[in-house]
Protein backbone atom coordinates (compact mmCIF):
# COMPACT_ATOMS: atom_id res chain seq x y z
CA UNK A 1 0.00 0.00 0.00
CA UNK A 2 1.33 3.62 -0.42
CA UNK A 3 1.51 5.50 2.57
CA UNK A 4 2.50 8.77 1.04
CA UNK A 5 -1.13 10.38 1.52
CA UNK A 6 -1.30 9.11 5.19
CA UNK A 7 1.90 10.75 5.93
CA UNK A 8 1.11 14.00 4.38
CA UNK A 9 -1.99 13.49 7.08
CA UNK A 10 -0.12 12.46 10.35
CA UNK A 11 3.16 13.75 9.50
CA UNK A 12 4.08 17.61 11.45
CA UNK A 13 4.04 20.56 8.61
CA UNK A 14 7.40 21.89 7.91
CA UNK A 15 5.82 24.99 9.62
CA UNK A 16 4.88 23.01 13.20
CA UNK A 17 8.18 21.50 12.83
CA UNK A 18 10.04 24.68 12.51
CA UNK A 19 7.82 26.87 15.34
CA UNK A 20 8.21 23.41 17.54
CA UNK A 21 11.99 23.73 16.83
CA UNK A 22 12.33 27.24 17.73
CA UNK A 23 9.95 26.97 20.84
CA UNK A 24 12.22 23.95 22.20
CA UNK A 25 15.19 25.74 21.59
CA UNK A 26 14.28 28.96 23.01
CA UNK A 27 13.28 27.28 26.08
CA UNK A 28 16.37 25.20 26.41
CA UNK A 29 19.00 27.84 25.81
CA UNK A 30 17.31 30.04 28.30
CA UNK A 31 17.31 27.29 31.25
CA UNK A 32 20.75 26.17 30.39
CA UNK A 33 21.93 29.96 30.54
CA UNK A 34 20.15 29.81 34.04
CA UNK A 35 22.31 26.70 35.17
CA UNK A 36 25.86 28.20 33.98
CA UNK A 37 24.65 31.82 34.98
CA UNK A 38 23.82 30.50 38.78
CA UNK A 39 26.70 27.70 39.02
CA UNK A 40 23.93 24.94 38.98
CA UNK A 41 26.01 21.78 37.63
CA UNK A 42 23.31 20.82 35.19
CA UNK A 43 22.67 20.07 31.69
CA UNK A 44 19.30 20.19 29.94
CA UNK A 45 18.10 17.91 27.15
CA UNK A 46 15.50 17.73 24.80
CA UNK A 47 13.54 14.09 24.99
CA UNK A 48 10.49 12.09 23.81
CA UNK A 49 8.80 11.86 20.48
CA UNK A 50 9.61 15.58 19.59
CA UNK A 51 13.70 14.84 20.57
CA UNK A 52 13.41 11.42 18.28
CA UNK A 53 10.96 13.07 15.08
CA UNK A 54 8.21 10.28 15.82
CA UNK A 55 5.89 12.96 16.99
CA UNK A 56 2.42 12.90 14.72
CA UNK A 57 1.01 16.48 13.70
CA UNK A 58 -0.87 18.42 16.49
CA UNK A 59 1.02 16.43 18.95
CA UNK A 60 4.39 17.83 19.05
CA UNK A 61 4.55 17.94 23.09
CA UNK A 62 7.72 19.29 24.00
CA UNK A 63 9.46 17.54 26.98
CA UNK A 64 12.79 19.22 28.70
CA UNK A 65 14.80 17.41 30.81
CA UNK A 66 17.27 19.24 33.49
CA UNK A 67 20.07 16.15 33.97
CA UNK A 68 21.80 16.69 37.35
CA UNK A 69 24.79 14.56 38.25
CA UNK A 70 24.22 11.15 40.07
CA UNK A 71 25.85 12.78 43.52
CA UNK A 72 23.16 14.99 43.91
CA UNK A 73 20.82 15.49 46.84
CA UNK A 74 17.57 14.77 45.78
CA UNK A 75 15.80 17.52 47.44
CA UNK A 76 18.18 19.70 45.57
CA UNK A 77 17.44 18.20 42.47
CA UNK A 78 13.64 18.71 43.29
CA UNK A 79 13.76 22.08 44.53
CA UNK A 80 16.60 23.43 41.43
CA UNK A 81 14.88 21.82 39.16
CA UNK A 82 11.21 23.63 40.20
CA UNK A 83 12.96 26.75 40.78
CA UNK A 84 14.42 27.02 37.44
CA UNK A 85 11.38 25.29 35.69
CA UNK A 86 9.43 28.75 37.32
CA UNK A 87 11.63 30.89 36.63
CA UNK A 88 11.29 29.53 32.78
CA UNK A 89 7.47 30.04 33.25
CA UNK A 90 8.10 33.13 34.47
CA UNK A 91 10.50 34.24 31.10
CA UNK A 92 7.72 33.20 28.56
CA UNK A 93 4.78 34.89 31.05
CA UNK A 94 3.07 31.45 31.91
CA UNK A 95 1.23 29.62 34.11
CA UNK A 96 3.50 26.54 35.85
CA UNK A 97 1.13 23.65 36.94
CA UNK A 98 2.75 20.97 39.09
CA UNK A 99 2.68 17.27 38.46
CA UNK A 100 3.93 14.12 40.39
CA UNK A 101 6.04 11.36 38.81
CA UNK A 102 8.98 10.11 40.90
CA UNK A 103 9.08 13.75 42.00
CA UNK A 104 7.76 17.13 41.60
CA UNK A 105 7.64 18.67 37.71
CA UNK A 106 6.33 21.29 35.74
CA UNK A 107 3.71 21.81 32.86
CA UNK A 108 3.17 25.04 30.93
CA UNK A 109 1.83 25.82 27.63
CA UNK A 110 4.46 27.93 25.44
CA UNK A 111 3.40 29.66 22.04
CA UNK A 112 0.61 27.08 21.91
CA UNK A 113 3.00 24.05 22.85
CA UNK A 114 2.29 21.90 26.20
CA UNK A 115 5.51 21.89 27.61
CA UNK A 116 7.04 19.58 30.87
CA UNK A 117 9.92 20.29 32.36
CA UNK A 118 11.46 17.73 34.60
CA UNK A 119 14.49 17.12 36.48
CA UNK A 120 16.28 13.95 36.60
CA UNK A 121 19.44 12.42 37.28
CA UNK A 122 22.85 12.08 34.60
CA UNK A 123 22.92 8.37 34.13
CA UNK A 124 24.74 6.31 31.65
CA UNK A 125 22.65 3.11 32.09
CA UNK A 126 20.08 1.86 34.05
CA UNK A 127 21.86 -0.05 37.03
CA UNK A 128 22.50 3.84 37.84
CA UNK A 129 18.60 4.51 38.13
CA UNK A 130 17.86 6.72 41.05
CA UNK A 131 13.98 7.74 39.98
CA UNK A 132 11.92 6.53 37.25
CA UNK A 133 12.17 9.70 34.68
CA UNK A 134 15.87 9.12 34.77
CA UNK A 135 15.66 6.33 32.12
CA UNK A 136 13.87 8.88 29.50
CA UNK A 137 17.21 10.54 28.49
CA UNK A 138 18.36 7.32 27.53
CA UNK A 139 15.37 5.61 25.45
CA UNK A 140 15.47 9.48 23.71
CA UNK A 141 19.20 8.20 22.45
CA UNK A 142 18.63 4.63 21.87
CA UNK A 143 16.20 5.29 19.32
CA UNK A 144 17.73 8.02 17.66
CA UNK A 145 20.48 5.39 17.34
CA UNK A 146 18.68 2.30 16.27
CA UNK A 147 15.94 3.93 14.12
CA UNK A 148 17.47 4.16 10.45
CA UNK A 149 16.47 6.78 7.72
CA UNK A 150 12.66 6.42 6.98
CA UNK A 151 11.63 4.43 10.42
CA UNK A 152 10.79 7.57 11.97
CA UNK A 153 7.55 7.69 9.51
CA UNK A 154 6.79 3.60 9.96
CA UNK A 155 6.86 4.46 14.13
CA UNK A 156 4.00 7.50 12.64
CA UNK A 157 2.14 4.83 10.78
CA UNK A 158 1.75 2.45 13.82
CA UNK A 159 0.95 5.55 16.49
CA UNK A 160 -1.46 6.27 14.06
CA UNK A 161 -2.99 3.25 13.48
CA UNK A 162 -3.03 2.41 17.32
CA UNK A 163 -4.92 5.49 17.91
CA UNK A 164 -7.05 4.97 15.69
CA UNK A 165 -8.11 1.54 16.97
CA UNK A 166 -8.39 2.41 20.55
CA UNK A 167 -4.74 1.09 21.94
CA UNK A 168 -2.16 3.94 21.65
CA UNK A 169 -1.31 5.51 24.95
CA UNK A 170 0.33 3.63 28.12
CA UNK A 171 -1.88 6.09 30.49
CA UNK A 172 -4.24 4.05 33.07
CA UNK A 173 -7.63 5.24 31.32
CA UNK A 174 -6.10 3.69 28.10
CA UNK A 175 -4.25 0.78 28.86
CA UNK A 176 -2.45 0.88 25.63
CA UNK A 177 0.83 0.59 24.00
CA UNK A 178 3.17 3.79 24.89
CA UNK A 179 5.43 5.97 21.92
CA UNK A 180 8.51 4.00 23.15
CA UNK A 181 7.20 0.61 22.60
CA UNK A 182 6.06 1.63 19.32
CA UNK A 183 9.37 3.12 18.68
CA UNK A 184 11.04 -0.41 20.17
CA UNK A 185 8.55 -2.84 18.05
CA UNK A 186 9.55 -1.26 14.25
CA UNK A 187 12.86 -1.38 15.47
CA UNK A 188 12.78 -4.87 16.28
CA UNK A 189 10.66 -5.56 12.90
CA UNK A 190 11.63 -2.63 10.65
CA UNK A 191 8.34 -1.06 9.43
CA UNK A 192 4.80 -1.02 10.25
CA UNK A 193 3.30 -3.89 7.57
CA UNK A 194 6.31 -6.46 9.45
CA UNK A 195 4.68 -5.37 12.80
CA UNK A 196 1.24 -6.30 12.22
CA UNK A 197 2.35 -9.59 10.52
CA UNK A 198 4.58 -10.43 13.59
CA UNK A 199 1.28 -9.38 15.87
CA UNK A 200 -1.12 -11.61 14.41
CA UNK A 201 0.63 -15.01 16.04
CA UNK A 202 1.53 -12.99 19.18
CA UNK A 203 0.96 -15.61 22.23
CA UNK A 204 0.38 -14.18 25.40
CA UNK A 205 3.71 -13.93 26.84
CA UNK A 206 5.20 -12.53 23.51
CA UNK A 207 8.86 -11.67 24.36
CA UNK A 208 11.23 -9.11 22.49
CA UNK A 209 14.49 -8.75 23.59
CA UNK A 210 16.43 -6.71 21.42
CA UNK A 211 19.82 -6.70 23.46
CA UNK A 212 19.53 -10.10 24.09
CA UNK A 213 19.97 -9.43 27.81
CA UNK A 214 17.74 -12.85 28.81
CA UNK A 215 15.70 -11.25 31.90
CA UNK A 216 12.46 -11.94 30.39
CA UNK A 217 11.60 -14.69 33.10
CA UNK A 218 11.48 -11.83 35.43
CA UNK A 219 7.78 -10.76 34.51
CA UNK A 220 4.82 -12.12 33.86
CA UNK A 221 2.71 -9.34 31.57
CA UNK A 222 1.10 -10.67 28.26
CA UNK A 223 3.79 -8.69 26.32
CA UNK A 224 6.86 -8.85 27.48
CA UNK A 225 9.79 -5.82 25.96
CA UNK A 226 12.73 -6.11 27.37
CA UNK A 227 13.93 -1.75 27.80
CA UNK A 228 16.91 -2.17 26.07
CA UNK A 229 18.28 0.72 28.72
CA UNK A 230 17.60 -1.27 31.58
CA UNK A 231 17.32 -5.20 31.91
CA UNK A 232 14.92 -5.35 34.61
CA UNK A 233 12.08 -3.27 33.23
CA UNK A 234 9.60 -4.48 30.84
CA UNK A 235 8.67 -1.76 28.38
CA UNK A 236 5.10 -3.32 28.22
CA UNK A 237 4.21 -3.17 31.68
CA UNK A 238 1.13 -1.00 31.86
CA UNK A 239 -0.13 -2.74 28.29
CA UNK A 240 -3.26 -4.13 29.34
CA UNK A 241 -4.31 -7.72 28.12
CA UNK A 242 -7.54 -6.53 26.17
CA UNK A 243 -5.71 -3.45 24.94
CA UNK A 244 -2.72 -6.35 23.44
CA UNK A 245 -5.61 -8.83 22.20
CA UNK A 246 -7.17 -5.64 20.12
CA UNK A 247 -4.50 -4.46 18.57
CA UNK A 248 -3.78 -8.34 17.60
CA UNK A 249 -6.99 -8.11 16.18
CA UNK A 250 -7.22 -5.11 14.93
CA UNK A 251 -3.68 -6.31 12.60
CA UNK A 252 -5.78 -9.43 11.42
CA UNK A 253 -8.71 -7.10 10.02
CA UNK A 254 -6.19 -4.81 8.93
CA UNK A 255 -4.07 -7.73 7.04
CA UNK A 256 -7.51 -8.62 5.63
CA UNK A 257 -9.33 -5.31 4.68
CA UNK A 258 -9.82 -3.46 1.16
CA UNK A 259 -9.72 -0.31 2.78
CA UNK A 260 -6.68 -0.29 4.74
CA UNK A 261 -6.48 3.82 4.76
CA UNK A 262 -9.68 3.86 6.74
CA UNK A 263 -7.98 2.92 9.96
CA UNK A 264 -5.44 5.53 9.69
CA UNK A 265 -8.66 8.09 10.40
CA UNK A 266 -11.50 9.04 12.76
CA UNK A 267 -13.89 6.66 12.45
CA UNK A 268 -17.37 9.26 11.68
CA UNK A 269 -20.10 8.22 14.14
CA UNK A 270 -23.74 9.59 13.71
CA UNK A 271 -24.70 9.73 17.31
CA UNK A 272 -28.31 9.88 17.46
CA UNK A 273 -29.75 9.89 21.12
CA UNK A 274 -33.21 8.42 19.94
CA UNK A 275 -31.50 5.30 18.57
CA UNK A 276 -28.92 4.63 20.84
CA UNK A 277 -31.93 4.71 23.81
CA UNK A 278 -34.02 2.64 21.56
CA UNK A 279 -31.01 -0.12 21.05
CA UNK A 280 -30.45 -0.82 24.64
CA UNK A 281 -34.40 -1.24 24.54
CA UNK A 282 -34.26 -4.20 22.29
CA UNK A 283 -31.35 -5.74 24.39
CA UNK A 284 -34.07 -6.10 27.03
CA UNK A 285 -31.44 -5.74 29.68
CA UNK A 286 -32.44 -4.22 33.10
CA UNK A 287 -29.79 -1.18 33.16
CA UNK A 288 -28.71 0.16 36.69
CA UNK A 289 -26.67 3.53 36.27
CA UNK A 290 -25.77 6.28 38.79
CA UNK A 291 -23.74 9.38 39.38
CA UNK A 292 -20.84 10.61 41.46
CA UNK A 293 -19.30 13.50 42.24
CA UNK A 294 -15.00 12.98 41.69
CA UNK A 295 -12.50 15.04 43.66
CA UNK A 296 -9.66 17.25 42.13
CA UNK A 297 -7.15 14.58 41.65
CA UNK A 298 -4.67 13.67 38.89
CA UNK A 299 -6.34 11.87 36.60
CA UNK A 300 -3.33 8.89 36.35
CA UNK A 301 -5.16 8.65 39.95
CA UNK A 302 -8.65 8.93 39.23
CA UNK A 303 -8.82 6.33 36.40
CA UNK A 304 -7.53 3.37 38.57
CA UNK A 305 -9.50 4.16 41.21
CA UNK A 306 -12.76 4.44 39.14
CA UNK A 307 -11.71 0.98 37.54
CA UNK A 308 -11.18 -0.69 40.57
CA UNK A 309 -14.45 0.80 42.07
CA UNK A 310 -16.29 -0.29 39.38
CA UNK A 311 -14.91 -3.60 38.87
CA UNK A 312 -15.17 -4.42 42.32
CA UNK A 313 -18.65 -3.57 42.43
CA UNK A 314 -19.51 -5.95 39.79
CA UNK A 315 -17.52 -9.02 41.56
CA UNK A 316 -20.25 -8.19 44.66
CA UNK A 317 -23.22 -8.16 42.80
CA UNK A 318 -21.92 -10.88 41.06
CA UNK A 319 -21.42 -12.97 44.27
CA UNK A 320 -24.93 -12.10 45.60
CA UNK A 321 -26.15 -14.21 42.48
CA UNK A 322 -27.19 -11.05 40.25
CA UNK A 323 -25.83 -11.49 37.06
CA UNK A 324 -23.62 -8.47 35.72
CA UNK A 325 -23.40 -8.48 31.56
CA UNK A 326 -21.52 -5.67 31.97
CA UNK A 327 -20.02 -3.05 33.46
CA UNK A 328 -18.15 0.28 32.67
CA UNK A 329 -17.94 3.98 33.99
CA UNK A 330 -17.21 7.30 31.88
CA UNK A 331 -15.96 10.32 33.21
CA UNK A 332 -16.00 13.87 32.33
CA UNK A 333 -12.40 13.82 34.12
CA UNK A 334 -13.96 17.47 36.12
CA UNK A 335 -16.88 16.76 37.83
CA UNK A 336 -18.74 13.40 37.63
CA UNK A 337 -18.70 10.42 37.06
CA UNK A 338 -20.83 7.73 35.55
CA UNK A 339 -21.15 3.89 36.43
CA UNK A 340 -23.70 1.90 34.16
CA UNK A 341 -24.25 -1.70 35.01
CA UNK A 342 -26.04 -3.96 32.61
CA UNK A 343 -27.64 -6.58 34.55
CA UNK A 344 -29.01 -10.00 33.02
CA UNK A 345 -31.23 -9.85 36.28
CA UNK A 346 -31.32 -7.65 38.61
CA UNK A 347 -34.22 -8.57 41.20
CA UNK A 348 -34.16 -11.93 42.81
CA UNK A 349 -36.50 -14.65 44.22
CA UNK A 350 -37.14 -14.07 47.71
CA UNK A 351 -35.16 -17.26 48.96
CA UNK A 352 -31.15 -18.56 48.40
CA UNK A 353 -29.73 -21.90 48.66
CA UNK A 354 -26.83 -21.60 51.20
CA UNK A 355 -24.75 -24.64 50.10
CA UNK A 356 -22.56 -26.22 52.72
CA UNK A 357 -20.52 -29.74 52.96
CA UNK A 358 -20.42 -32.78 51.16
CA UNK A 359 -22.18 -35.62 53.30
CA UNK A 360 -18.57 -37.43 53.59
CA UNK A 361 -16.81 -34.92 56.11
CA UNK A 362 -18.69 -35.88 59.12
CA UNK A 363 -17.29 -33.00 61.42
CA UNK A 364 -17.95 -30.28 58.78
CA UNK A 365 -21.80 -31.19 58.43
CA UNK A 366 -22.27 -31.35 62.41
CA UNK A 367 -21.23 -27.54 62.52
CA UNK A 368 -23.15 -26.46 59.64
CA UNK A 369 -26.22 -28.78 61.03
CA UNK A 370 -25.54 -26.83 64.40
CA UNK A 371 -25.36 -23.85 62.80
CA UNK A 372 -29.04 -23.91 60.86
CA UNK A 373 -30.80 -26.55 62.78
CA UNK A 374 -31.30 -29.58 61.62
CA UNK A 375 -34.51 -29.49 60.44
CA UNK A 376 -33.73 -27.02 58.06
CA UNK A 377 -31.30 -28.60 56.57
CA UNK A 378 -31.42 -30.96 53.41
CA UNK A 379 -28.99 -32.67 50.62
CA UNK A 380 -28.95 -31.70 47.14
CA UNK A 381 -26.76 -33.90 45.19
CA UNK A 382 -24.22 -34.76 47.78
CA UNK A 383 -23.94 -31.88 49.28
CA UNK A 384 -25.65 -30.44 52.76
CA UNK A 385 -27.79 -27.27 51.93
CA UNK A 386 -29.61 -24.56 53.58
CA UNK A 387 -32.21 -22.63 52.13
CA UNK A 388 -32.79 -18.81 53.70
CA UNK A 389 -34.41 -15.35 53.24
CA UNK A 390 -32.21 -13.21 50.71
CA UNK A 391 -30.96 -9.85 52.39
CA UNK A 392 -31.34 -8.38 49.19
CA UNK A 393 -33.73 -9.02 46.15
CA UNK A 394 -32.80 -5.93 43.94
CA UNK A 395 -29.60 -5.16 43.02
CA UNK A 396 -30.28 -1.38 43.23
CA UNK A 397 -31.20 -2.08 47.09
CA UNK A 398 -27.82 -3.40 47.61
CA UNK A 399 -25.90 -0.99 46.01
CA UNK A 400 -28.02 1.45 48.03
CA UNK A 401 -26.98 -0.65 51.01
CA UNK A 402 -23.03 -0.60 50.14
CA UNK A 403 -23.05 3.35 49.54
CA UNK A 404 -23.01 4.42 53.42
CA UNK A 405 -20.93 4.83 55.47
CA UNK A 406 -21.22 1.54 58.14
CA UNK A 407 -21.03 -0.52 55.00
CA UNK A 408 -18.86 0.90 51.87
CA UNK A 409 -16.05 -1.65 53.04
CA UNK A 410 -18.08 -4.87 51.81
CA UNK A 411 -16.05 -3.62 48.45
CA UNK A 412 -12.82 -2.54 47.55
CA UNK A 413 -13.35 0.90 46.17
CA UNK A 414 -10.63 3.73 45.62
CA UNK A 415 -9.60 5.43 48.41
CA UNK A 416 -10.23 8.77 47.55
CA UNK A 417 -13.59 8.09 46.18
CA UNK A 418 -15.31 6.74 49.42
CA UNK A 419 -16.76 10.39 50.71
CA UNK A 420 -18.05 11.30 46.86
CA UNK A 421 -20.02 7.81 46.67
CA UNK A 422 -21.52 7.49 50.03
CA UNK A 423 -22.68 11.54 49.81
CA UNK A 424 -23.13 12.33 46.33
CA UNK A 425 -24.54 8.98 44.36
CA UNK A 426 -27.54 8.99 42.83
CA UNK A 427 -29.50 6.88 40.10
CA UNK A 428 -30.39 7.99 37.40
CA UNK A 429 -31.46 7.01 33.54
CA UNK A 430 -29.32 6.55 30.71
CA UNK A 431 -31.04 9.06 28.50
CA UNK A 432 -28.68 11.59 30.93
CA UNK A 433 -25.53 9.71 30.23
CA UNK A 434 -22.93 10.80 27.47
CA UNK A 435 -23.86 9.77 24.11
CA UNK A 436 -20.62 8.71 22.90
CA UNK A 437 -19.68 6.34 26.48
CA UNK A 438 -23.10 4.68 25.42
CA UNK A 439 -22.60 4.15 22.00
CA UNK A 440 -18.97 2.90 22.75
CA UNK A 441 -20.60 0.66 25.68
CA UNK A 442 -22.82 -0.61 23.06
CA UNK A 443 -20.65 -1.19 20.01
CA UNK A 444 -17.05 -1.92 22.19
CA UNK A 445 -15.43 -3.55 18.29
CA UNK A 446 -16.35 -0.99 16.01
CA UNK A 447 -12.79 0.80 16.34
CA UNK A 448 -11.16 -2.68 15.67
CA UNK A 449 -12.50 -3.26 11.90
CA UNK A 450 -13.30 -0.49 8.96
Amino acid sequence: MDYEAILKDIKPTVDEKQHIDDVSFRIMNFLQKMCDAQGIDAHVNLVGSVAKNTALKGKSDIDIFIAFPLDTDKKYLKETGLKLAHSCCSEFDVEAEHHFASHPYVTTHIEGCEVDIVPCYAIEDGSQLKSAVDRTILHTRYVKDKLSDGQDEEVLLLKRFMAMTGTYGSEFKVGGFAGYLCELLIIKYGNFENTLDAAINWKFGEIIDLEDYGTANLFNDPLVVIDPTDKNRNVGAALRLDKMAEFIQSARNYINSDNKQDYFYPLQLNLNKENILKEFKLRNSDLIAFRFSIPEMPLDTLHPQLRKTCEALERKLNSEEFNVFKADYWSDEVDDCVILLEMSSSKLNNIKVNIGPKVFINQACENFVKKYGRENCYIKDDFLVHTEKREFNNAVDLISYIFTQEHIGLIKVGKNLKKNLINTHEFIGIDEIDLKFLDDFLNPGKYIVR
